[in-house]
């Protein structure tokens, strides 16, 4: 009996230059994204990232008041590692973020703020592949992140943007969504591996809270373990999966 083959995933597009990740919370983009990102520093491309929440909610031993500055100088130091600098906090409250206009306006702003090709989100789905309840934050977030590539382009959809002076930006041309249970896309985390380990480890405070082992073993072995993964439906390459849409 013939064994199935494996749907392959197809290499992310290369004709772009700047690329905004939009997510909840720090640490976000470090369980998943860091490795593309790392290659696509290196390769010239800019990327930035905005974070809806500062991830005040995060550490069950430690206040909201401390624990938010603490997350966003992790995820400071997170982002530099793969070669990102620009790292902006949109202040919404961690754990109740609420999908709506307001949330689209703010994500349609720093879309024209800082005009991306490609724009990067989380999972926007209700759970992780069926097996796994998503969070409220990452579902509200990856939502109107969707939403907001399009609102970003009219004008007529939050016109106080423009009395701001935030013109229309609508060269987005795909919404890349990590962690989706559906990817169609994939880039290869063979060089950038090695420094999404990095990257995440720099959200050290959240991470002995999450769990009891050494950080760099889990790190390394969540990472590579997801990786190798993926690499099996592109070309045998450890790699980093997207959902892509185009717009």
């Amino acid at each position: 009996m013939t064994e199935p083959t494996i749907p392959q995933l197809q290499p992310m597009p290369e004709d772009w230059r700047r690329a905004l990740a939009v997510v909840a919370h720090p640490d976000d983009l470090e369980y998943g994204c860091s490795a593309a990102v790392a290659a696509w520093t290196d390769a010239g491309r800019e990327v930035a990232y905005v974070l809806a929440t500062r991830g005040e909610a995060g550490i069950d031993t430690m206040a909201p008041a401390e624990c938010g500055p603490l997350r966003e100088r992790e995820q400071r130091a997170s982002a530099a590692v793969v070669g990102v600098s620009s790292v902006e906090f949109l202040d919404h409250h961690d754990g109740v973020v609420e999908y709506g206009p307001a949330l689209r306006r703010d994500i349609a702003a720093a879309i024209r703020r800082h005009r991306p090709e490609l724009v990067i989100t989380l999972n926007h789905r209700d759970t992780w592949g069926g097996v796994a309840w998503n969070t409220p934050d990452h579902v509200a977030v990856g939502r109107a992140t969707l939403d907001a590539a399009g609102d970003a382009g009219n004008r007529w959809i939050f016109p106080e943007l423009v009395e701001q002076g935030l013109e229309p930006w609508n060269g987005v041309r795909w919404v890349a969504v990590a962690g989706s249970a559906t990817p169609t896309h994939a880039v290869d985390a063979s060089v950038g591996l090695e420094r999404a380990v990095g990257s995440l480890l720099e959200h050290r405070a959240y991470i002995e809270a999450l769990t009891d082992e050494e950080p760099e073993g889990y790190v390394r072995g969540f990472l590579t373990g997801a990786a190798n993964s993926v690499g099996e439906r592109f070309g045998g390459r450890p790699a980093v999966a997207f959902e892509l849409f185009n717009r």
